[in-house]
């Protein structure tokens, strides 16, 4: 059986232009071989399977090459490599040190490939700064290393550093399909997408996974074949999922998310996705983004026909809801639940219920009035009126209308008006009718007990008068509740309406926002009332009961034009005594005589 190499062996660059996603660096060696501008020491740093190594191989070779050899020449005899993982101490340094002094026998430099030099010791470095900063003319050294942060700043300084960055998922993928293609495998551009993502930036992971779904599959390479082999959710998953929460669908949601959990995979792994899944429909709402979307075209298609049928506002909304859950989700003591209950509440968010149009468009009651008669409306009246009478049935309150019945008896009431007096009574009457369609169609807000215990019914002019008299009533009670009042009052005064609010909140049961309104009492400035308290835990705490406690102060206060301010010191926090003896030393304080009580009779704390 012939001997398998993997194809991260297979396929390593042996130029420049065959290393992917590192153009920038491989430009910048290649301008400083041309013009003879390469520094002696080198430190490539980066990631893990971005090239790094490769590059300093191909350095090494290009660097030694001056036409007269072969092509494929590799001057092993010139390049040295050190692990510096198993060979970390000083003395595998001096040794290194003993060999740089040597000139090559063949080319002109002898170079020195140390590859995870942060392994060194810290008596390692220090030996090798000497020989790193002055080395023969004929000696160059390449450092690589995952962790630059732990590598000695002395060690830096003498080096030129190169930072390579993560490979793209674009271009991770196309260097995929050009192994697949070399290798005669039939390979679907989502399939390979997915790979690619799930490689993190790693090019040498990429092909690494490649390896095995093809081992798993055979030549024909397939995203559900992928998906089935590396156990991940693509976007097929998150796109059925989203179309459920905007269908509101939430026994199935719930369901397929019971079937995610069976199948192996993480909750947690899945909201994170999800809220990925919104950043993506988002990204491709606007065409200036779109290319933000790192997918195949097929993929770009599906997720742009979602993106159509989703808001702005949405998905603002289950981006904040599905991050908020993904960072709860280690604290949680349930996290299924948890993520069951954030699937619910997105599926929530376009969902109103009874609450849909619950501000319909009232036509006003002089043009109601004008229109009451179906001969006198324009065609877009008629489109008004429908409207309206659409809105208003499906409003939670049926707001009445003139029904077919009471129309004639009214017209036939106002003719008999008009023939009694026809000079006085005929424009008085039509007023009245048009300010009691209005009050028949428009809900009023409830007025107190003596001016709702009022009803008048009947349509003749009398009852219309009553009618406009309970109807001023009401208007000037509704004035009366909204009056604005400005007493003074001093700091004491409000310091006994805040005990007062909190001995009302204890005995609700309200406990822990009437500790914290105990935390510290409330200081007059002005109209502004100011309350430090310890953390930001807190403030928002009290914040949520803000609404309730200003109503209370303001009524007993007799001020309207007082505000709340909150701030944060957290200096400012009670040291609480939680010891017998932290106890005794706060009673002490209080009391000094405690002290003399306790050696009097020699007692124990």
């Amino acid at each position: 059986m012939e001997h398998f190499v993997v194809s991260a062996r297979k396929y390593r660059p042996q130029t420049f232009k065959d290393v992917v996603g590192q153009q920038a660096i491989t430009n910048t060696l290649l301008n400083a071989i041309e013009h003879n501008h390469l520094a002696q020491a080198l430190l490539f740093t980066g990631p893990r399977g971005v090239g790094k190594t490769t590059c300093a191989r191909i350095l090494a070779k290009m660097i030694n090459h001056d036409g007269t050899q072969k092509p494929d020449e590799d001057f092993a005899f010139n390049i040295f490599e050190l692990d510096a993982a198993s060979n970390n101490s000083v003395d595998d340094i001096r040794n290194l040190i003993d060999q740089v002094r040597i000139p090559p026998q063949v080319g002109k430099y002898k170079v020195y490939i140390i590859d995870e030099v942060h392994m060194l010791s810290a008596s390692a470095f220090n030996a090798f700064l000497k020989t790193l900063e002055e080395p023969p003319k004929h000696a160059i050294f390449i450092l690589a290393t995952t962790e630059k942060h732990k590598i000695i700043p002395t060690i830096l300084s003498r080096c030129q550093i190169f930072d390579f960055k993560r490979i793209t998922v674009t271009d991770a993928k196309n260097y995929l399909g050009y192994i697949a293609e070399q290798e005669g495998v039939n390979a679907e551009e989502d399939a390979l997408h997915i790979i690619a993502q799930k490689a993190d930036g790693a090019m040498r992971d990429a092909l690494s996974i490649y390896d095995r779904v093809v081992s798993f599959s055979g030549a024909n390479l397939t995203r559900q074949s992928v998906t089935e082999n590396l156990n991940v959710l693509d976007y097929e998953t998150y796109l059925n999922m989203t179309q459920l929460i905007l269908d509101n669908n939430i026994p199935q949601l719930l369901t397929d998310f019971n079937e995610i959990l069976s199948h192996g995979f993480d909750g947690h792994h899945f909201i994170s996705g999800l809220a990925s899944h919104f950043r993506d429909l988002m990204v491709c709402k606007d065409p200036k983004t779109i290319n933000l979307l790192e997918v195949g075209e097929t993929s770009k298609a599906k997720y742009f026909d979602q993106s159509q049928q989703t808001t702005m506002q949405f998905l603002l909304k289950g981006i904040e809801m599905a991050n908020d859950c993904d960072l709860k989700y280690k604290s949680s003591r349930n996290q299924r639940l948890l993520v069951e209950l954030c699937l619910m509440q997105l599926a929530s968010i376009t969902f109103d219920g009874e609450k849909k149009n619950s501000e319909p468009f009232i036509i006003p009651a002089a043009n109601f009035a004008e229109a009451s008669s179906p001969t006198a409306l324009s065609p877009e009246k008629k489109s008004l009126v429908r409207d309206n009478e659409h809105s208003s049935v499906s409003a939670t309150e049926t707001v009445p209308t003139i029904t077919s019945e009471v129309q004639p008896t009214l017209e036939k009431r106002e003719q008999e008006k008009i023939s009694e007096n026809p000079n006085k009574e005929k424009e008085e009457i039509s007023e009245a009718k048009a300010e009691t369609v209005a009050h028949e169609s428009i809900p009023l807000p409830s007025p107190p007990s003596e001016v709702r215990s009022e009803k008048v019914s009947g349509l003749s002019l009398k009852s219309i008068r009553a009618k406009k008299e309970i109807l001023a009533r009401k208007s000037e009670v509704n004035a009366n509740t909204v009056e604005e009042k400005n007493e003074e009052f001093t700091e004491n005064q409000l310091q006994a309406g805040w005990d007062e609010y909190i001995h009302r909140l204890k005995h609700k049961g309200s406990k822990i926002l009437a500790s914290i309104m105990e935390t510290d009492m409330p200081k007059l400035k002005g109209k502004v009332i100011e309350v430090t308290l310890p953390n930001e835990t807190m403030k928002n705490d009290l914040e949520k009961g803000q609404h309730q406690l200003m109503s209370f102060l303001k009524k007993k206060l007799q001020n309207t034009f007082i505000s709340l301010e909150i701030t944060v010191n957290e200096q400012a926090v009670k040291k609480y005594a939680y010891s017998n003896i932290e106890k005794f030393n706060k009673l002490k304080e209080k009391n000094p005589l405690i002290e003399k009580l306790r050696t009097t009779f020699d007692l124990d704390v």
